[in-house]
């Protein structure tokens, strides 16, 4: 699963599937605790719907909450790639984001 990968990527816990309560609500999906935010991340990847409360930064850095997004996204883009057989390369640029080349069509 691309969630549990994107976790082992930025060594965090691996996601639970649980209902934990937010500061002024609940949310059920697979629960990832960034560090230092008071309240896990709750994310629906079925649905593709996050839920979290950070309350404008205080609670939680949204530098965080980016990364874990962007590193689902690698996750599942190469996750995908691979299903179909595409080759996969990756690579980290200077200003923190990640190109990814896939292969098509290479007859492999």
């Amino acid at each position: 699963m691309a969630l549990r990968a994107a976790c082992r990527r930025m060594r965090l816990d691996e996601p639970v599937h649980q209902t934990v309560k937010l500061f002024s609500d609940q949310a059920t999906g697979y629960c990832v605790q960034l560090p230092r935010w008071r309240y896990p991340v709750v994310c629906n990847t079925e649905a593709g719907v996050v839920k979290y409360d950070n309350y404008d930064g205080h609670w939680g850095e949204q530098a965080h909450l980016d990364r874990l997004i962007q590193s689902y996204a690698v996750e599942k883009s190469i996750l995908e790639a691979r299903k179909q057989g595409h080759p996969v390369t990756e690579q980290s640029l200077a200003d923190g984001s990640i190109k990814l080349t896939v292969l098509v069509g290479s007859g492999n």
